[in-house]
Order: C-alpha cells, then structure tokens, then sequence
C-alpha cells in the first residue's frame, strides 16, 4: 500500500469524523451554546450544505494550485477550525466555523480521489479511491464513538480539541508522504457535454435516490443520541458503544455495496431500498427494546452504506464522459440531502412530533426510492441505450 493513500486516508477519517461526531455529542453541544436540540440540529445542516455548495466552488477556483499545496492548506484548515469550534462562544459563530470547514471537506474529496489514482497503476485505481472513502466509514467505527465518549467525559469542547490533534497527525503526514508533483487535475469535458449529462434520466434519478437515502439515514441519525437515550433508555456511557456498532456495519455494507454494483446494479439497489424500508420499520417498532434496538442500528447502518456504493457506482457510469460533473455531483448531492434530512427532522421535532417518528419518515423515504428505482430501470431497459464511454475513448 503506497504510503502516500495512508496520508490522504488519515485526513478522510479526520473530515468524516468532525462531520458525523456532532451527532453524538448534540445535547451537551446545544446546552452548552445555549438552544434547543432541534435547533443544534442546523450544525449538521450546515455543514452538509458547505461541503454541497461550497466545495465544488473551491475546487473549481483551486484548479490551477498545485495538489499538494492545496491538500496541505485545507489540512490546515480542518486544523485551525476545529480549535475555533473548540473556543466558538455562541452558536452562530460555531455554525459559521462548521460550514467553513464543511467548505474545505468539499474540496479535499474532489481533489483527493484525483490525487490518489494518480499515485497507482490503472488497475489498483479502485482500491484507491476505496481507501480513500473508507476513511468515511472508519471514522463512524472509530472517530465518532471515541469523540462522543470524549464529549461525556470532558465536554463537548475537549472532543473539537482531539479534532485539531488529528488535524495536526493528517497535515504532517501529507506534507511528508506526498510526493511534490503529484494529481494533476483532470481536463474538463466542456460545458455542453457537462450539462448534457445531468439530462440522462440515470444521473437526475439517482440523485432523487441520493435524496432519498439521505432522509432515511440522516433524519434519525443527526438526532441518534437523543433517540436512544429518550425513546430505548440507554445512558450516555452506551450511546458510543452503539454508535461503534453502527460504524462496523456501515464498513462491512462499503464493500458488500461495491460487490452487489459490479454483480447487478439496479436490481440490487432496488432490493437494498426496499429492506432499507423494512429495517426502519422495525426500528420504529423496536425502539423501546434496548437489545433488538442495538441489533437493528448495526444492519441499518450495513444498509445505508452498502445501498450508497451502487448509486455512486451508477453516476459514474453515467457521466464517464463528463467525469469533473461526477466528482462534484457526488458529494453535493449526498449532502443537499444530509442537509435536508436533517432539517425536516429538526422542524419535525419542533412541530411536537417525537423522535420515534423520525424512522417513520425516512421508511416512507425509502418507499419513494424504490417507486423511483423501478421505474428508472424500467425505462432504460426499454430504450436499449448503454452507459457513455469517457471523453478520451469515444473520441
């Protein structure tokens, strides 16, 4: 394993931990600034929207710095911005700060996985990318659990202090195993072809099923601490041993997703929304039930992360030739839909709607995807049309 994927897996773990571990520690965050749960619940909304809106904006007026230079400088922004949220005095200078560095998450993303192809030999091309985003999933196994533990014991303030640590170990590590010259950007496909592909009925229905996975996971997700503890009874000492769970499941449903989207694509994610549905379901049922409660959190979280493999897998196939759309779209439209879930949970909750009615919205989400699935499929097997080839190869 090339060193060089080591350092830009450690600043993955690092950005997929600062964005997720605000879930665990949402309570003591929102008393400590002073608003309500719900409320709080916009420090997740807003970080998804900074890594939608603005990180492919600061990809796009990057694109002539060099790799390295710009992966070392958004370390050093991840850095400096969690030791701001540390010391932030109200909460809209914490939500300031959180979108700030949700814009310097975008960016990392888009120019990492053109760096990180470009580090091996064509074949090994996917293991890098995978490395890469499993920095996601390690982070909720390892990075979120430890950091709400870290919450519980010293504060929610001490968890943003371990951040910039980590931020520190990612910045050393790139600067030191990157080579110098390395990821040049790829060339774009131009402006027309870009947005012809946005047409193709395969790209606007799998971002609908983005949306749509989004709302199932992160409605009841961004709220998961208080969940367990109000509605199943656990105490805060357990919350991180579950969400640890969850975080096992989500790296095992990484590659059981990649393996189903090289097997059969469409029926697979049909299959996968469709069980999706069922396991919020028994959530909702459940959730008074300490152990069955545990047992359903660790298969919904191998569910959403193994139905986002094939979506991702479909996009790319889709847009081949129109690859700098499909390394932007990708994460932005993952996150319009965090941000979304996110706040239909959080107004949803203010409306007096408890929060074991945040599984029941997102299984009627995942009906939707199915519907939208079927019908998607449908229609491109009747028109007969094949993926596109990339630019290069169908010149």
């Amino acid at each position: 394993m090339p060193l060089p994927l080591i350092a830009l897996f450690l600043a993955a773990f690092a950005f997929g931990t600062t964005e997720f571990v605000i879930a665990g520690v949402l309570p003591q965050v929102a008393e400590g600034l002073g608003v309500s749960v719900p409320s709080a619940g916009y420090l997740v909304s807003g970080y998804a929207l900074g890594i939608a809106i603005g990180g492919p904006l600061l990809t796009l007026a990057t694109s002539k710095v060099s790799r390295k230079a710009l992966l070392i400088a958004l370390a050093i922004a991840f850095t400096v911005g969690q030791v701001a949220c540390a010391v932030a005095p109200d909460f809209l200078s914490m939500l300031a700060l959180r979108v700030a560095v949700a814009v310097a998450h975008g960016a990392y993303f888009g120019v990492a996985m053109v760096v990180a192809v470009s580090l091996v030999r064509p074949e090994q091309r996917g293991m890098a990318i995978a490395l890469v985003l499993s920095g996601l999933t390690v982070s909720n196994i390892i990075g979120v659990p430890v950091g709400t533990a870290i919450g519980n014991l010293w504060g929610w303030r001490a968890t943003f202090w371990v951040m910039s640590i980590l931020g520190v170990v990612s910045l050393l590590a790139i600067a030191a195993l990157l080579p110098r010259t390395t990821g040049a950007s790829t060339k774009s496909a131009g402006l027309a072809r870009e947005v012809r592909a946005l047409g193709r009925q395969q790209v606007w229905t799998s971002l609908i099923l983005m949306l749509m996975l989004m709302m199932g996971q992160m409605t009841l997700y961004t709220y998961i601490t208080p969940f367990l503890e109000e509605v199943t009874g656990l105490s805060k000492a357990q919350v991180p041993w579950v969400l640890l769970l969850n975080g096992v499941g989500a790296t095992i449903g990484v590659f059981v997703g990649g393996r189903l989207a090289d097997w059969k694509l469409m029926p697979s994610i049909i299959t996968l929304f469709a069980l999706q549905a069922v396991m919020l379901a028994v959530i909702y049922a459940v959730s008074p039930n300490p152990l069955p409660m545990v047992v359903a959190i660790t298969l919904w979280g191998a569910l959403n992360f193994a139905i986002g493999a094939p979506i991702q897998a479909r996009i790319l196939s889709w847009t081949a030739d129109a690859s700098n759309l499909a390394s932007s779209l990708i994460p932005s439209g993952f996150n319009v839909g965090i941000a979304l879930a996110s706040s239909v949970g959080a107004v949803m909750l203010s409306a007096g709607y408890g929060y074991r009615a945040l599984p029941v919205l997102g299984a009627a989400a995942m009906v939707v995807g199915v519907a939208v699935a079927l019908i998607s499929y449908t229609a491109e097997r009747r028109s007969g049309i094949r993926p596109p080839l990339p630019a290069g190869a169908a010149e």
